[in-house]
Protein backbone atom coordinates (compact mmCIF):
# COMPACT_ATOMS: atom_id res chain seq x y z
CA UNK A 1 0.00 0.00 0.00
CA UNK A 2 1.16 3.53 -0.78
CA UNK A 3 1.19 6.35 1.77
CA UNK A 4 -2.26 7.78 2.31
CA UNK A 5 -3.96 4.45 1.56
CA UNK A 6 -6.34 2.30 3.58
CA UNK A 7 -6.74 -1.38 2.72
CA UNK A 8 -10.38 -2.23 3.41
CA UNK A 9 -12.04 -5.65 3.63
CA UNK A 10 -15.81 -6.03 3.90
CA UNK A 11 -17.04 -9.41 5.20
CA UNK A 12 -20.55 -10.40 4.14
CA UNK A 13 -21.45 -12.97 6.82
CA UNK A 14 -24.40 -14.98 8.10
CA UNK A 15 -24.33 -14.81 11.92
CA UNK A 16 -25.78 -17.65 14.01
CA UNK A 17 -28.91 -16.35 15.71
CA UNK A 18 -28.47 -16.15 19.47
CA UNK A 19 -25.09 -17.93 19.49
CA UNK A 20 -22.47 -15.33 20.32
CA UNK A 21 -19.73 -17.87 20.93
CA UNK A 22 -20.03 -19.52 17.51
CA UNK A 23 -20.62 -16.26 15.64
CA UNK A 24 -17.63 -14.58 17.31
CA UNK A 25 -15.43 -17.60 16.56
CA UNK A 26 -16.41 -17.44 12.88
CA UNK A 27 -15.66 -13.71 12.84
CA UNK A 28 -12.31 -14.15 14.57
CA UNK A 29 -11.15 -16.61 11.91
CA UNK A 30 -12.30 -14.36 9.05
CA UNK A 31 -10.82 -11.20 10.62
CA UNK A 32 -7.47 -12.88 11.27
CA UNK A 33 -7.36 -14.14 7.68
CA UNK A 34 -8.15 -10.67 6.30
CA UNK A 35 -5.45 -9.14 8.51
CA UNK A 36 -2.88 -11.64 7.26
CA UNK A 37 -3.90 -10.71 3.71
CA UNK A 38 -3.05 -7.08 4.42
CA UNK A 39 -6.31 -5.44 5.55
CA UNK A 40 -5.99 -2.27 7.63
CA UNK A 41 -9.72 -2.24 8.42
CA UNK A 42 -12.19 -5.14 8.35
CA UNK A 43 -15.91 -4.26 8.35
CA UNK A 44 -18.64 -6.73 9.34
CA UNK A 45 -22.46 -6.45 9.24
CA UNK A 46 -24.87 -5.17 11.87
CA UNK A 47 -25.10 -7.51 14.89
CA UNK A 48 -22.53 -9.79 13.31
CA UNK A 49 -21.84 -11.35 16.73
CA UNK A 50 -25.41 -12.43 17.47
CA UNK A 51 -27.84 -12.37 14.55
CA UNK A 52 -30.66 -9.88 14.13
CA UNK A 53 -34.16 -11.11 15.12
CA UNK A 54 -33.22 -11.56 18.78
CA UNK A 55 -36.31 -10.30 20.60
CA UNK A 56 -36.28 -11.78 24.14
CA UNK A 57 -32.74 -13.11 23.57
CA UNK A 58 -31.30 -9.58 23.79
CA UNK A 59 -30.18 -9.79 27.46
CA UNK A 60 -28.73 -13.27 26.88
CA UNK A 61 -26.53 -12.27 23.94
CA UNK A 62 -25.45 -8.88 25.30
CA UNK A 63 -21.73 -8.37 25.84
CA UNK A 64 -19.69 -5.84 27.80
CA UNK A 65 -17.36 -3.42 26.04
CA UNK A 66 -14.42 -4.96 27.94
CA UNK A 67 -15.81 -8.50 27.88
CA UNK A 68 -14.02 -11.62 26.63
CA UNK A 69 -15.99 -11.87 23.38
CA UNK A 70 -14.94 -8.47 22.06
CA UNK A 71 -11.40 -8.69 23.42
CA UNK A 72 -11.06 -12.03 21.65
CA UNK A 73 -11.97 -10.32 18.39
CA UNK A 74 -9.44 -7.58 19.19
CA UNK A 75 -6.76 -10.27 19.43
CA UNK A 76 -7.83 -11.62 16.04
CA UNK A 77 -7.44 -8.12 14.54
CA UNK A 78 -3.91 -7.92 15.94
CA UNK A 79 -2.26 -4.58 15.21
CA UNK A 80 -4.99 -3.61 12.73
CA UNK A 81 -8.69 -2.82 13.17
CA UNK A 82 -12.08 -4.45 12.71
CA UNK A 83 -15.62 -3.14 13.12
CA UNK A 84 -18.02 -5.71 14.55
CA UNK A 85 -21.69 -5.56 15.47
CA UNK A 86 -22.98 -6.60 18.88
CA UNK A 87 -25.62 -5.99 21.51
CA UNK A 88 -23.64 -4.09 24.15
CA UNK A 89 -24.88 -3.76 27.71
CA UNK A 90 -24.27 -0.47 29.49
CA UNK A 91 -23.28 -0.22 33.18
CA UNK A 92 -26.90 0.72 33.99
CA UNK A 93 -28.18 -2.35 32.07
CA UNK A 94 -29.42 -0.75 28.90
CA UNK A 95 -28.93 -2.74 25.70
CA UNK A 96 -27.69 -1.08 22.53
CA UNK A 97 -27.32 -2.24 18.94
CA UNK A 98 -23.71 -1.12 18.61
CA UNK A 99 -20.73 -0.94 16.28
CA UNK A 100 -17.52 -1.81 18.11
CA UNK A 101 -14.00 -1.02 16.90
CA UNK A 102 -11.64 -3.80 17.96
CA UNK A 103 -7.87 -4.12 17.55
CA UNK A 104 -4.53 -3.37 19.16
CA UNK A 105 -5.60 -5.12 22.35
CA UNK A 106 -8.80 -3.20 23.03
CA UNK A 107 -12.46 -2.82 22.13
CA UNK A 108 -14.33 0.48 21.91
CA UNK A 109 -18.00 1.15 21.20
CA UNK A 110 -17.92 3.79 18.48
CA UNK A 111 -21.62 4.04 17.64
CA UNK A 112 -24.93 3.10 19.21
CA UNK A 113 -27.74 2.87 16.67
CA UNK A 114 -29.88 6.01 16.91
CA UNK A 115 -32.88 5.15 14.74
CA UNK A 116 -34.47 1.88 15.89
CA UNK A 117 -37.01 0.68 13.29
CA UNK A 118 -40.30 -0.43 14.81
CA UNK A 119 -42.59 -1.06 11.85
CA UNK A 120 -43.32 -3.92 9.48
CA UNK A 121 -40.83 -6.72 10.18
CA UNK A 122 -38.94 -4.66 12.74
CA UNK A 123 -39.42 -4.38 16.51
CA UNK A 124 -36.13 -2.95 17.79
CA UNK A 125 -37.46 -0.22 20.06
CA UNK A 126 -39.25 -2.80 22.20
CA UNK A 127 -35.98 -4.49 23.18
CA UNK A 128 -33.19 -1.95 22.65
CA UNK A 129 -32.23 1.54 23.82
CA UNK A 130 -31.48 4.21 21.22
CA UNK A 131 -28.19 6.03 20.87
CA UNK A 132 -28.18 9.81 20.97
CA UNK A 133 -25.30 11.05 18.81
CA UNK A 134 -23.41 10.83 15.55
CA UNK A 135 -19.67 11.30 16.02
CA UNK A 136 -16.69 10.52 13.83
CA UNK A 137 -13.86 8.35 15.12
CA UNK A 138 -10.21 8.73 14.18
CA UNK A 139 -8.59 5.58 12.84
CA UNK A 140 -4.80 5.34 12.67
CA UNK A 141 -3.62 3.51 9.56
CA UNK A 142 -0.43 1.48 9.40
CA UNK A 143 1.34 4.28 7.51
CA UNK A 144 0.54 6.83 10.24
CA UNK A 145 -2.28 8.45 8.23
CA UNK A 146 -5.43 9.23 10.20
CA UNK A 147 -8.79 8.41 8.63
CA UNK A 148 -12.00 9.87 10.04
CA UNK A 149 -14.78 7.29 10.10
CA UNK A 150 -18.50 8.02 10.39
CA UNK A 151 -20.88 5.26 11.42
CA UNK A 152 -24.53 4.71 10.48
CA UNK A 153 -26.08 1.36 11.43
CA UNK A 154 -28.67 0.27 8.83
CA UNK A 155 -31.80 2.37 9.58
CA UNK A 156 -29.61 5.37 10.50
CA UNK A 157 -28.68 5.66 6.81
CA UNK A 158 -32.33 6.22 5.87
CA UNK A 159 -32.32 9.53 7.78
CA UNK A 160 -30.38 12.12 5.71
CA UNK A 161 -29.46 14.23 8.74
CA UNK A 162 -27.25 11.41 10.06
CA UNK A 163 -24.61 11.25 7.28
CA UNK A 164 -24.82 15.03 6.88
CA UNK A 165 -23.96 15.58 10.57
CA UNK A 166 -21.01 13.24 10.17
CA UNK A 167 -19.84 15.14 7.08
CA UNK A 168 -19.67 18.36 9.13
CA UNK A 169 -17.07 16.58 11.29
CA UNK A 170 -14.70 16.07 8.31
CA UNK A 171 -15.62 12.45 7.69
CA UNK A 172 -13.44 10.60 5.15
CA UNK A 173 -15.25 7.24 5.15
CA UNK A 174 -18.91 6.51 5.90
CA UNK A 175 -19.38 2.93 7.15
CA UNK A 176 -22.84 1.38 7.24
CA UNK A 177 -23.10 -2.10 8.78
CA UNK A 178 -26.54 -3.49 7.96
CA UNK A 179 -28.93 -6.36 8.56
CA UNK A 180 -31.32 -5.52 5.75
CA UNK A 181 -33.91 -8.13 4.74
CA UNK A 182 -35.26 -8.23 1.22
CA UNK A 183 -38.46 -6.18 1.00
CA UNK A 184 -40.68 -5.24 -1.93
CA UNK A 185 -40.19 -5.93 -5.60
CA UNK A 186 -39.21 -3.46 -8.26
CA UNK A 187 -41.52 -3.50 -11.29
CA UNK A 188 -40.05 -4.58 -14.59
CA UNK A 189 -36.79 -6.33 -13.71
CA UNK A 190 -38.15 -8.09 -10.63
CA UNK A 191 -35.42 -6.77 -8.34
CA UNK A 192 -35.80 -6.04 -4.65
CA UNK A 193 -37.08 -2.58 -3.79
CA UNK A 194 -34.85 -2.44 -0.69
CA UNK A 195 -31.79 -3.18 -2.86
CA UNK A 196 -32.70 -0.44 -5.33
CA UNK A 197 -33.15 2.05 -2.48
CA UNK A 198 -29.76 1.21 -0.99
CA UNK A 199 -28.10 1.54 -4.40
CA UNK A 200 -29.58 5.02 -4.81
CA UNK A 201 -28.81 6.15 -1.26
CA UNK A 202 -25.23 4.97 -1.15
CA UNK A 203 -24.31 6.58 -4.45
CA UNK A 204 -26.05 9.83 -3.49
CA UNK A 205 -24.39 10.08 -0.10
CA UNK A 206 -20.91 9.22 -1.41
CA UNK A 207 -21.17 11.80 -4.18
CA UNK A 208 -22.84 14.65 -2.29
CA UNK A 209 -20.69 14.24 0.83
CA UNK A 210 -17.55 13.48 -1.24
CA UNK A 211 -16.55 10.58 1.00
CA UNK A 212 -15.75 6.91 0.63
CA UNK A 213 -18.65 4.69 1.62
CA UNK A 214 -18.84 1.02 2.58
CA UNK A 215 -22.19 -0.70 2.92
CA UNK A 216 -21.76 -4.10 4.60
CA UNK A 217 -24.97 -6.12 4.70
CA UNK A 218 -25.46 -9.66 5.98
CA UNK A 219 -26.93 -12.75 4.34
CA UNK A 220 -28.72 -15.88 5.53
CA UNK A 221 -32.23 -16.60 6.82
CA UNK A 222 -33.79 -15.97 10.24
CA UNK A 223 -37.39 -16.82 11.13
CA UNK A 224 -38.15 -17.30 7.44
CA UNK A 225 -36.79 -13.86 6.52
CA UNK A 226 -33.94 -13.64 4.00
CA UNK A 227 -31.16 -11.04 4.06
CA UNK A 228 -30.08 -9.95 0.61
CA UNK A 229 -26.42 -8.98 0.96
CA UNK A 230 -25.44 -6.50 -1.74
CA UNK A 231 -22.35 -5.22 0.11
CA UNK A 232 -20.42 -2.57 -1.81
CA UNK A 233 -17.68 0.07 -1.61
CA UNK A 234 -18.01 3.45 -3.34
CA UNK A 235 -15.59 6.27 -4.01
CA UNK A 236 -16.07 9.97 -3.15
CA UNK A 237 -17.33 10.60 -6.69
CA UNK A 238 -20.11 8.01 -6.28
CA UNK A 239 -18.36 5.44 -8.47
CA UNK A 240 -18.49 1.78 -7.47
CA UNK A 241 -15.06 0.55 -6.31
CA UNK A 242 -16.03 -3.00 -5.32
CA UNK A 243 -19.20 -5.10 -5.39
CA UNK A 244 -22.03 -5.40 -5.06
CA UNK A 245 -21.92 -8.93 -3.72
CA UNK A 246 -24.79 -11.35 -4.34
CA UNK A 247 -26.92 -12.93 -1.60
CA UNK A 248 -24.34 -15.38 -0.26
CA UNK A 249 -21.32 -15.23 2.04
CA UNK A 250 -18.33 -13.46 0.57
CA UNK A 251 -15.95 -10.56 0.92
CA UNK A 252 -14.85 -7.42 -0.85
CA UNK A 253 -11.49 -5.70 -0.80
CA UNK A 254 -10.70 -2.15 -1.85
CA UNK A 255 -7.75 0.22 -1.58
CA UNK A 256 -8.95 3.66 -0.49
CA UNK A 257 -6.59 6.39 -1.66
CA UNK A 258 -6.33 9.79 -0.03
CA UNK A 259 -5.59 11.27 -3.46
CA UNK A 260 -9.00 10.10 -4.71
CA UNK A 261 -10.64 12.00 -1.85
CA UNK A 262 -8.64 15.14 -2.67
CA UNK A 263 -9.53 15.08 -6.36
CA UNK A 264 -13.25 14.68 -5.64
CA UNK A 265 -13.31 17.55 -3.15
CA UNK A 266 -11.47 19.86 -5.51
CA UNK A 267 -13.86 19.03 -8.35
CA UNK A 268 -16.97 19.29 -6.15
CA UNK A 269 -16.34 21.66 -3.20
CA UNK A 270 -19.76 20.90 -1.71
CA UNK A 271 -18.51 20.55 1.88
CA UNK A 272 -16.69 23.88 1.62
CA UNK A 273 -19.92 25.59 0.61
CA UNK A 274 -22.19 24.05 3.28
CA UNK A 275 -23.90 26.60 5.56
CA UNK A 276 -24.78 24.89 8.86
CA UNK A 277 -25.61 28.30 10.32
CA UNK A 278 -28.64 28.46 8.02
CA UNK A 279 -29.75 25.07 9.36
CA UNK A 280 -29.35 26.21 12.97
CA UNK A 281 -31.32 29.39 12.34
CA UNK A 282 -34.10 27.49 10.57
CA UNK A 283 -34.37 25.01 13.43
CA UNK A 284 -34.63 27.88 15.93
CA UNK A 285 -37.38 29.42 13.83
CA UNK A 286 -39.25 26.15 13.61
CA UNK A 287 -39.07 25.83 17.38
CA UNK A 288 -40.44 29.32 17.75
CA UNK A 289 -37.06 31.01 18.24
CA UNK A 290 -36.06 34.46 17.09
CA UNK A 291 -34.92 35.59 13.70
CA UNK A 292 -35.09 34.36 10.11
CA UNK A 293 -32.34 32.19 8.59
CA UNK A 294 -29.22 34.19 7.90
Amino acid sequence: MTAGSLALTCLQTAPRLGDVGASAADLADAIAEARRAGADLVVTPELSCSGYFLRDLVPEVAVAEDGPELLGLARAAGDQWALVGAVVESPDHLFHNAAVLVGRGRARVVHRKVYLPTYGLFDERRYLAAGDRFEVVDLAGRDGETWRLGLCICEDLWHPSAPWLLSLQRMDLLVCPAASPGRGMEPGDGGLGSAASVQAMTRTYAELLTCFLVYCNRVGVEDGVSFWGGSRVLGPDGALLAGPLADDRGQLTAALERGHLRRARIAYPLLRDERPGVVRATLRRLRGGAGPPG
